[in-house]
């Protein structure tokens, strides 16, 4: 089944600004193809760019972002996080765009002490509103070996991957009104920094600056752009998971999801939002 006369026409036109923005599919070399932003030698980069670390200690954290955007897609990163005690700690890997009403795609991991576990924050932002979070424990050590996070980010959806597991579906429900992040292009980010004033039990466990700096890893990032027949093919763009991938998400959903706005009465008394309805 194909778009409509009335979709094709703006969906010709968010096909132009994607190729226009995302010429690009990449994998391997930081040097290459991101800004080292912030942090200045906190950056560093091994085996001609293959390898990146970020630091942080007292006086700051750090960062880097793609050189290029896209629109659509889907993006991978191996990260292995921070050891030991690392509360206070966020390590972010996040999709975003510019300016007061931009949109973004976030993983953050917020470090604890050592022996507990990472949480793995999740948010949406479109049109500079957010407030759409779920959190999970991981089911393995991610400071022990490098892991895949990944997000695929369709028109029609945005799913977000561990090791290629699926821990979340966020669907485009803008027929209720729901804002949905599709029509600025983003770039790819990652920083290490400082949030003991709320990261870790809601700021009452500070970093241990005797421990600094702390360092996290990356490897094996991958930008991939969508191809014109995928893009402009209703069925692909509406597929999700499929038997395997729903029974993944449930598993993890069931067993690892530690908070749901979509399930937070006190913050909703009200009534929850409305893209809760297709959770």
């Amino acid at each position: 089944m194909g778009f409509s006369h009335y979709e094709l026409p703006k969906m010709l036109f968010i096909f132009f600004v994607f190729m226009n923005s995302c010429m690009f599919s990449y994998g391997g070399n930081f040097i290459q193809e991101f800004d080292f932003n912030w942090g200045g030698n906190k950056v560093k980069s091994f085996n001609g760019g293959q390898i990146l670390s970020l630091s942080m200690d007292k006086l700051s954290g750090s960062g880097f972002q793609s050189k290029k955007n896209c629109l659509f897609g889907r993006t991978d990163m191996q990260i292995k996080l921070v050891t030991g005690n690392s509360a206070g700690t966020v390590t972010s890997y996040y999709l975003s765009s510019k300016g007061p009403t931009h949109d973004e795609i976030d993983f953050e991991f917020l470090g604890n002490v050592s022996g507990e576990p990472y949480i793995l924050h999740t948010n949406v932002f479109s049109q500079g509103k957010g407030d759409k979070e779920q959190q999970f424990y991981l089911w393995f050590d991610p400071t022990k070996n490098f892991h895949t996070y990944s997000i695929i980010w369709k028109p029609q959806h945005i799913i977000f991957l561990v090791d290629n597991t699926p821990i979340r579906v966020f669907k485009n429900v803008e027929s209720l009104g729901v804002p949905f992040p599709k029509n600025q292009p983003m770039k790819i980010y990652s920083s290490l920094w400082n949030a003991d004033d709320w990261a870790t039990r809601g700021g009452l466990v500070k970093t241990d600056w005797s421990k600094a700096p702390f360092t996290a890893y990356y490897r094996n990032f991958y930008a991939q752009k969508f191809n014109k027949s995928q893009f402009l093919d209703a069925k692909w763009q509406n597929q999700e998971l499929d038997a395997n991938g729903r029974r993944r998400l449930r598993w993890v959903q069931r067993n690892y999801m530690i908070y749901n706005y979509c399930t937070d009465y006190k913050r909703f008394p009200q009534g929850f939002p409305l893209e809760c309805r297709n959770f």
